[in-house]
């Protein structure tokens, strides 16, 4: 094992590198992951753009990264069912288990909670898009070795959605419009399908994204680019039981509150870089809309493992592009392009 390892670490706006970082001894407790593939996300994008994602702010180097999978190198730790040569998808989260909120079985809601690559805690957790980085047993579901390192890390994106789904309640037979084609957006459709959902309608302002929805299986799309008439027609015409927004714009929140109908459900799963999305108060009393948040994951990070092994979730639809970890910086530049990618994973060199 080498005593070092490269990583995509951000030092401010833009300011990307692929640097090199000490590697000591593997604690206590923990295991050593080789990285094989990591997805980035649209949080890993506000980083690089702003070196912030919501009230999370970089305030030191940061190595970027929480959707990851890789091959266990070393273990120092008990940990049952896990062995060196695994092949595991990384679940990002690291929860303390003793708090109030993961004693009632919400440990997303974690009030310690460690998140990969993330600047919500000072010193910040540092991410996966290393060539080898630590983990604890917990973190590790293993995969067979039939799984592509690339659909393994998409696990975490796609728990993300399974969870936006779950806190919507019984979606079956019900009509659902998503405001926002990225990647969380079309994984968020298919696990509404998957709950069997009612009319699915996608809406975004980008051409290109929406034409994968589509390709995907939307029912139909709307891009805003051009007015919001067919939005208006479409809410008038039939009810909307559920909305997703998933843009993470006030434009985004205030167009899902206006097409919902009356007693519907909204749930907010965007994140703005600012962290502060104007919301439209008066209507969600008037329609007496359910609005909830959704943040992260719990159970859904084995769930989704479960979904993508089993063949019931091909999340390797999503990818429109593979870069060696090496060329991260022009990975990222090509992630914010939506009229070029949906989504990029990054790969062993």
């Amino acid at each position: 094992m080498t005593d070092s390892a490269v990583a995509a670490t951000l030092f401010g706006p833009e300011d990307l590198r692929v640097v090199e970082h000490p590697l000591g001894p593997l604690a206590p407790g923990m295991v050593r992951v080789r990285f094989g593939a990591g997805g980035i996300c649209g949080s890993d994008l506000h980083y690089f753009r702003h070196a912030r994602t919501g009230d999370f702010v970089v305030k030191s180097p940061l190595v970027l990264g929480h959707e990851v999978a890789g091959e266990i190198v070393e273990i120092s730790a008990d940990a049952p069912g896990l062995a060196v040569g695994d092949r595991v998808a990384v679940n990002p989260s690291r929860w303390c288990g003793q708090c109030a909120r993961c004693a009632e079985g919400r440990a997303n809601l974690c009030e310690n909670i460690y998140f990969m690559g993330s600047a919500s805690k000072t010193p910040h957790m540092q991410g996966g898009f290393a060539s080898v980085f630590d983990a604890t047993p917990a973190q590790c579901v293993k995969v067979p070795h039939s799984i592509a390192y690339q659909a393994a890390a998409l696990a975490e994106p796609l728990a993300v959605s399974l969870h936006a789904v779950s806190r919507a309640g019984d979606i079956a037979g019900r009509n659902v419009i998503l405001f926002g084609a990225g990647p969380i957006g079309l994984l968020t459709m298919l696990a509404a399908g998957l709950k069997g959902c009612g009319e699915l309608t996608v809406v975004d302002i980008a051409e290109a994204p929406l034409a994968f929805a589509s390709k995907l299986g939307a029912n139909r799309t709307i891009d805003l680019s051009s007015g919001d008439e067919e939005l208006k027609a479409l809410a008038s015409h039939r009810a909307i039981d559920v909305a997703f927004e998933i843009s993470g714009t006030a434009a985004g929140l205030a167009a899902a509150i206006a097409s919902v109908r009356r007693g519907g459900t909204v749930v907010q799963v965007g994140n703005l870089p600012g962290g502060q999305i104007p919301v439209a108060a008066n209507a969600v009393m008037a329609k007496e809309i359910n609005l909830h948040g959704t943040f992260r994951f719990d159970v859904e990070f084995d769930q989704a493992v479960d979904l993508i092994v089993g063949g019931d979730i091909d999340v390797l639809k999503l990818v429109t592009a593979e870069r060696p970890l090496s060329l991260a910086r022009d990975a990222f530049r090509l992630a914010a392009d939506r009229s070029q990618s949906v989504k990029v994973v990054l790969t062993a060199d």
